[in-house]
């Protein structure tokens, strides 16, 4: 039986090698074709817009003697006279200090931690034991900082639980939660129990997405366990750990308020005191006005900017894509 044939006749007129040009849709031909997820888009769009977008545009009060009293064309500009006096003040440096502290601490052990979490859940063949133990390890990261700190009081307080196991014993009593020495300590045990979790989430997320022939291929080859991590696991989720590494750098002086508020009293603020509550007790409660802490609140942006711009850059150096591609 014949086979029928287009009898279009063939374009002998366009050269093999010239690509064919495709005819850019209007405005408003993408707008009908792609409403729907546009209509998806919209409250996200809303939301950056009104407590992201908005907010930031008023950090040129930073720049002005600002006073909600009276209008806003009002206040007059004072230039970069609320940096001076930020950079000038003594309590800026210890919270400065403290801040980097904090945060470094955060980066250099946290990190490992979720990555070893996720490494061990992912090493667990039962899928009954492995759900278990997720649900264990994540469920802290929906708790408040207020449970948190109250969880470690009646724990590591000096009337908690394992205080009165050590006296019951004939020891002195544990002063853990109250002792600026072994603050730092706490902060990291605290972080632990709450964010490890959500880190661990995140990397099994990536280690799904290695193709598992890669590790059969391996075994057959007679590579172990260490090695098949080393050269296949580790490099299939360096970029997501590259991503993650470059967004916690810009966010470096955000290491939070109500952690380190709550724990105020009973540490001492020289041990507690950070950028966020810094910002809070100075220009709030002190009275320094709107203007000092959204210099503060500037600066902390700005510098977030900067080493995110760093990170990123270093990261193409490594040939990682970072989060956003060279241009």
């Amino acid at each position: 039986m014949a086979t029928l044939q287009s009898t279009a006749p063939p374009d002998t007129d366009r050269p093999a090698d010239r690509p064919i040009v495709r005819r850019k849709r209007t405005v408003l031909q993408r707008l009908r074709h792609d409403w729907p997820l546009l209509l998806l888009a919209l409250p996200v769009v809303a939301h950056l817009s009104v407590f992201h977008y908005w907010p930031t545009a008023w950090n040129i009060i930073a720049f002005m003697d600002y006073s909600p009293y009276r209008p806003f064309w009002e206040n007059p500009f004072v230039g970069f006279a609320w940096f001076e006096r930020l950079f000038a003040d003594p309590y800026f440096a210890p919270a400065l200090a403290n801040t980097l502290k904090f945060a470094a601490l955060n980066l250099l052990c946290m990190f490992p931690l979720s990555v070893a979490l996720a490494l061990a859940m992912n090493s667990i063949i039962s899928v009954k034991v492995r759900s278990t133990f997720q649900s264990i390890v994540y469920l802290p990261h929906f708790f408040s900082w207020v449970l948190v700190v109250t969880v470690f009081v009646q724990v590591l307080g000096a009337d908690g639980l394992v205080s009165n196991w050590i006296m019951a014993g004939g020891g002195e009593r544990l002063d853990f939660t109250s002792n600026p020495e072994t603050f730092t300590f706490l902060v990291w045990m605290q972080w632990a129990w709450k964010d490890a979790g959500w880190g661990m989430i995140i990397f099994l997320a990536a280690l799904s997405s290695i193709n598992p022939s890669l590790y059969e291929a391996a075994a057959s080859d007679g590579a172990n366990r260490w090695r098949r991590m080393w050269h296949i696991t580790l490099p299939g989720i360096r970029p997501v750990i590259i991503l993650l590494l470059i967004l916690q750098i810009g966010g470096i002086l955000s290491v939070g308020f109500e952690q380190y508020q709550l724990q105020r009293q009973a540490v001492g603020f020289q041990a507690t005191e950070v950028l966020d509550t810094y910002v809070y007790y100075q220009s709030i409660v002190g009275g320094q006005g709107e203007s000092f802490g959204t210099a503060a609140g500037l600066f902390k942006g700005v510098i977030g900017l900067i080493l995110i711009l760093v990170a990123n850059k270093i990261a193409h150096r490594l040939g990682e894509q970072g989060i956003y591609q060279k241009s």
